[in-house]
């Protein structure tokens, strides 16, 4: 049996007739950017996340720089007020997250600072952030990584403390919950991707910021579109982040079964955890009580995790690393002088993490397919070499 690690065409084949129709309808209307799709996608999300504000972007990626950039983080800020500082502004961030939460901050002129995360939710420890905030610190960005939401209330006190900005990077996690409240509205603004893979995915790159700051709205929606407030007047220097009108009628119809597609995720998830249960040697991720897990990824943790991967791979079975390599350890960060040792927990689970596959059409005879070789793998003498 051949088990992919995501089958979008499975997904796209249930909604090809919305899915046509819409593309029929923007072709015929020749608007290609920022038009009415979008526009109704945007109201659509910032609906589902119960928030007044969503301005959709061209990526997930540009939606954190267009984060940064709008609280006024970093040395674009500065230079707007007309003076530059001599010391780098800081931003807290989780190291066991994708590349585009810290490069971004590096983007506006900022330094990116490590913190380590938990060992059973894989999120940055609240626990080790305060020790790591000092006078040039500006923010705190909290990924909500894999689908499951990161412990908030200690992470939003802290921010009160000290003054600090929340971003939350909502990238894995749409329509996840904290404590009954949907995330992307905690801090000040919620960033996310809709890359085709996401659990809410677009035809190509797309992303969007959501808020409840209507200053911060009008300054995205300038920074948007090179500064705009009418065709060619421009307030200030911006940049083109918007989002493509095929986007949007993508988005505008895959966000009507959002709900349903999560709950098959988690019927999956749910699938899993039965199943690997009683295998010792597997550990499976714990849903947090104050969450609601989405399931972008289904990360197991296990020792011998490559054996394993080759394992299910000559078997048909597709998986994943996510991630391998802690950001304090990749060529890009080596100017900030980290080494092995610096972040402990992200160093081993990194070594331990195995992504199983997961969409929301698994079949329970492909979850069990999976599964069995996982047993196989544990009673056989691979495990052992």
């Amino acid at each position: 049996m051949q088990i992919p690690f995501l089958d979008l065409k499975l997904q796209y084949l249930s909604i090809q007739k919305e899915i046509i129709q819409e593309f029929n309808d923007v072709l015929s209307n020749t608007s290609y950017i920022c038009g009415k799709k979008v526009k109704n996608f945007e109201e659509m999300f910032a609906k589902s996340h119960n928030v007044k504000y969503c301005v959709g972007t061209s990526s997930g990626t540009d939606s954190l720089h267009l984060a940064y950039w709008a609280l006024g983080i970093g040395i674009s800020s500065q230079i707007d007020k007309g003076y530059l500082k001599k010391e780098m502004e800081e931003v807290i961030v989780p190291v066991n997250t994708y590349i585009a939460t810290s490069e971004t901050i590096s983007m506006v002129g900022a330094k990116p600072v490590f913190v380590d995360h938990q060992e059973d939710t894989f999120n940055i420890d609240p626990n080790a952030i305060e020790e790591k905030i000092t006078p040039m610190t500006r923010a705190i960005v909290v990924v909500h990584l894999y689908g499951q939401p990161a412990d908030l209330d200690p992470i939003l006190k802290i921010a009160n403390k000290y003054g600090l900005f929340v971003i939350e990077d909502c990238s894995q996690s749409h329509i996840a919950e904290y404590k009954g409240k949907r995330v992307g509205t905690f801090g000040n603004v919620g960033t996310f991707s809709f890359y085709p893979g996401k659990n809410l995915g677009a035809y190509g790159e797309a992303g969007a910021v959501i808020t409840n700051d209507e200053n911060l709205f009008q300054k995205m929606l300038r920074y948007r579109q090179h500064g705009v407030v009418e065709k060619y007047n421009h307030d200030i220097e911006g940049h083109n982040y918007r989002m493509e009108e095929l986007q949007g009628a993508v988005l505008g119809v895959k966000i009507k079964y959002l709900n349903e597609w999560t709950e098959g995720r988690r019927r999956v998830a749910s699938k899993y955890k039965e199943l690997l249960a009683n295998i010792s040697e597997v550990k499976v991720p714990e849903e947090m009580t104050y969450a609601k897990h989405v399931y972008h990824l289904f990360e197991i943790r296990v020792s011998n995790r490559d054996k394993l991967a080759s394992h299910l791979r000559a078997r048909g079975v597709e998986t994943g690393l996510h991630y391998p390599k802690p950001l304090h350890l990749q060529n890009a960060y080596k100017y900030r002088g980290y080494s092995e040792g610096n972040f402990p927990v992200a160093e081993r689970v990194s070594k331990e993490i195995l992504s199983l596959p997961i969409y929301s059409e698994m079949t329970d005879e492909q979850i069990c397919y999976v599964v069995e070789n996982i047993k196989e793998f544990f009673s056989s003498n691979s495990y052992s070499k």
